[in-house]
């Protein structure tokens, strides 16, 4: 793979240059029937050159040529033709070396041919296969290494399944389960060691179950709580602490 700091090189954007720096000689193509019809141009629709969206352009335009491609040197001409290459020569792509050229097979591919998948060594591979997974195949991904697939998980995952995530070691996921749980189970993480989860949960808890988090630790949270409380429960949140709780507490107490 191509190191980050060559695309700062000001000669990246040529259209004459191909991905190993080298000149794109149309008279050395083998496509030149396309060339002279004008169906492929340097600079605007070239499978040699170095810019992805050139070639991503030149599949566009000629899909039925993606089948022989599958096998170039050059990964990002791999990942291309595999998003417009006929999808019984998809399989064995899923083995390419480069995660984005797997990424681009898996999408096109079915469930049931992908969901070994789940163990590639990539995690954008496995956050990849996520969406097309069903609820038997998302369950054990709920424990994968990467949190970022986890989030993807906890993000797809069917609502009644969201509490297997609830004690994900990391907020960002919690904060998802936080997001789509089922109201009725949402006070099971007013304890949440996050200010940033227990947010989540105040603003879409039950308000007869707000009284659990009137003592939170967090002003931002406690704030929230002011903010939907049941009138009633206002009490504790009139004498907070913190200035903006009370004034919201005071203000909805008024109001009533």
């Amino acid at each position: 793979m191509r190191d980050a700091a060559e695309f700062d090189r000001p000669d990246l954007d040529r259209p004459d240059l191909d991905w190993q720096g080298r000149p794109v000689r149309c008279h050395d193509c083998r496509h030149q029937d396309i060339q002279k019809n004008g169906l492929c141009q340097k600079g605007q629709a070239c499978v040699h050159d170095r810019r992805t969206r050139r070639v991503v352009q030149f599949f566009t335009q000629h899909p039925e040529l993606a089948d022989s491609y599958l096998d170039h040197p050059y990964f990002e001409v791999r990942a291309a033709a595999a998003k417009r290459a006929s999808v019984f020569r998809l399989q064995g792509v899923l083995s390419d070396p480069e995660a984005d050229v797997r990424i681009a097979a898996a999408f096109r591919l079915p469930p049931e041919r992908i969901k070994h998948l789940s163990k590639d060594p990539d995690a954008r591979v496995r956050a990849a296969l996520v969406p097309k997974m069903g609820p038997n195949e998302l369950v054990p991904m709920i424990n994968d290494p990467d949190y970022a697939v986890r989030c993807v998980v906890a993000r797809t995952l069917p609502v009644d399944l969201l509490p297997l995530a609830m004690n994900d070691s990391v907020p960002e996921v919690r904060r998802w389960v936080a997001l789509r749980l089922s109201p009725d189970k949402l006070p099971s993480m007013v304890a949440d060691p996050d200010p940033m989860v227990r947010i989540e949960v105040a603003e879409r808890l039950d308000p007869k179950h707000l009284f659990l988090l009137v003592k939170d630790a967090d002003l931002r949270v406690r704030f929230t709580v002011a903010e939907r409380i049941d009138g009633a429960e206002l009490g504790p949140l009139l004498d907070d602490s913190d200035d903006l709780v009370r004034e919201m507490a005071r203000s909805r107490q008024c109001g009533i």
